[in-house]
C-alpha cells in the first residue's frame, strides 16, 4: 500500500459547507474535530464561506481561522491544488451526476481520502469504472454514500452478520422506516435518477463486466415482492435505492460475510394500504419524471440547499430492522437514531472523514464501502455518536415510529 503517513496540510477539506447538510457537517465538524487537527472550507463565494468560518467560532473559538480554500467543479486545476492539501476531502454538492466527477477524479489522482453523501447508483458505478484502478495506485480510498444512503444499512449489516456464524452462507434483509421528508438534495437526485434509467442500467452492466467477486465467494443483492413480515410484524415494500448494492459490494470485499451471502431491501409499512399506494405511486413517479416540464415543476416544490427547521428535525427518527440466518442461527437487529436526512446524515459523514482521517483502519485503496474501509472502527464512532446499534432479544418488540 502507498505511504499515508505523508504530511498534508489540511487533515479534512469540505466542500458545501455554505449549504444546508454541508452547513449541519461544517457544524458538526467544528464541535468534534479532535484538538490540533485542521480543517479548510473549500468552494467559489468566498463572502458565504467567511459567514460559515464566523458561525463555527461562536461553536469552538479554535476555528475563528479556518482556512477558505477557492475550488471550483469546472475549475480542475483548483481541485487538483485542493486535494494535494488535504487528507481527507468531504463533499454535499450534488447532484453529484452534475458536479461530482472531477473532485472524485482529483482525489484519486492525488491519492486523497474522498467521502460523499451520493445515493446516485449511476454516479457510484461511473466513478469505478473511471477512477477505481488509479486510487488503488494511489493509495485514495473513495468512499461514497457516507450519510443516510448507505450507512445504516451497510453497517447494521455489518454488526448483523456479526452476530451469526462464521464460514456459512448468510442471508439478511434490512427494514427501513423513517418519519422523515425527502430532503431536497436526495430529491433532485432522484428524479434526475429516474428520468436516466437506461444510461444507469448500460452503466451498472459495465461495470458488473470488470468488478466481479474474488474466487469462491458469492454476494447477492436481491429484490423481493411485498409481503408480510412475520419477524417484524410489518408489511415489506421492495425499494430500490442505492444500499443494496453498496451492501452487496461490502459482502464481495469481506470474508467475515461467509462464501454465499445474499441480501434483500425493504421499506417497512404497518398497514397494506400503505404498500398499494407505495407502489402506484412510485409507478406514477416513474412515468411522470420522464417527461421534463413535470420532473422541473417536481423538482421545485423542495429546492436544493433548503431544509427543516430545528424543531422539525427534533421530532424525526429512523430505524432499520435487520434479520439475519445462516450456520442454524438466526437474529434480529436494529440500527436506530434520529432525523435521517439531515442531522444524522450530517454526523455519519463527519465521522466517515474523521475516521478515515485518524483511525487505523484496514489496508484499503480504490472505490470502498464504509464496512469495507472502515467497518468496526466507524460503527464505534457512530455507537459512541448516538447512533444506536442494538440486537432485538426473542419476545422483545420492535420500535416502531409515529409520524410527526
Amino acid at each position: 500500500m502507498p505511504d499515508r503517513s505523508t504530511p498534508r496540510q489540511f487533515d479534512v477539506v469540505l466542500f458545501g459547507a455554505t449549504g444546508f447538510t454541508g452547513g449541519l457537517t461544517a457544524d458538526y465538524l467544528a464541535a468534534n474535530l479532535p484538538s490540533g487537527a485542521t480543517l479548510a472550507l473549500a468552494g467559489r463565494n468566498q463572502s458565504r464561506l467567511e459567514a460559515v468560518r464566523e458561525r463555527l467560532a461562536t461553536i469552538n473559538p479554535a476555528f475563528r481561522d479556518v482556512a477558505l480554500l477557492h475550488a471550483d467543479s469546472t475549475d480542475r486545476e483548483s481541485l487538483d491544488a485542493v486535494a494535494s492539501a488535504a487528507r481527507v476531502i468531504i463533499t454535499t454538492v450534488g447532484p453529484y451526476l452534475e458536479y461530482g466527477a472531477p473532485l472524485v477524479a482529483a482525489c484519486a489522482a492525488a491519492g486523497t481520502d474522498y467521502v460523499d453523501l451520493t445515493g446516485e447508483p449511476e454516479f457510484v458505478d461511473r466513478m469505478y469504472l473511471d477512477h477505481h484502478l488509479t486510487a488503488e495506485r494511489t493509495g485514495a480510498r473513495l468512499v461514497h454514500a457516507c450519510g443516510f444512503d448507505s450507512i445504516p444499512h451497510d453497517l447494521g449489516t455489518l454488526f448483523t452478520v456479526k452476530q451469526l456464524p462464521t464460514g456459512a452462507p448468510l442471508k439478511v434483509r434490512g427494514i427501513v422506516r423513517t418519519n422523515a421528508t425527502i430532503s431536497g438534495g436526495t430529491l433532485h437526485s432522484g428524479l434526475g435518477q429516474l428520468a436516466r434509467l437506461r444510461t444507469m442500467q448500460r452503466t451498472a452492466a459495465a461495470r458488473n463486466r470488470v468488478d466481479t467477486p474474488p474466487p469462491g465467494r458469492t454476494s447477492r443483492a436481491r429484490f423481493g415482492v411485498p409481503h408480510r413480515d412475520k419477524a417484524t410484524a410489518t408489511w415489506l415494500i421492495p425499494l430500490p435505492t442505492i444500499d443494496p448494492e453498496v451492501v452487496k459490494r461490502s459482502g464481495r470485499a469481506r470474508d467475515d460475510y461467509g462464501p454465499d451471502f445474499t441480501y434483500s431491501h425493504y421499506a417497512g409499512a404497518k398497514n397494506l394500504s400503505t404498500v398499494f399506494l407505495s407502489v402506484l405511486g412510485f409507478a406514477a413517479a416513474l412515468v411522470a419524471v420522464q417527461v421534463p416540464f413535470i420532473r422541473r415543476a417536481i423538482g421545485r416544490r423542495i429546492p436544493q440547499g433548503e431544509g427543516p427547521s430545528q424543531e422539525r428535525r427534533d421530532k424525526t427518527q429512523f430505524t432499520v430492522d435487520f434479520v439475519g440466518r445462516g450456520g442454524g442461527k438466526s437474529v434480529q437487529t436494529q440500527v436506530s437514531g434520529g432525523d435521517p436526512g439531515y442531522t444524522e446524515t450530517a454526523k455519519m459523514l463527519a465521522e466517515s472523514a474523521m475516521c478515515l482521517a485518524f483511525d487505523t483502519n484496514p489496508p484499503t485503496a480504490g472505490q470502498v464501502t464504509t464496512a469495507t474501509a472502515m467497518g468496526e472502527n466507524l460503527l464505534r464512532r457512530l455507537a459512541k455518536a448516538g447512533i444506536n446499534f442494538s440486537v432485538v432479544e426473542p419476545g422483545q418488540r420492535t420500535r416502531h415510529l409515529r409520524s410527526v
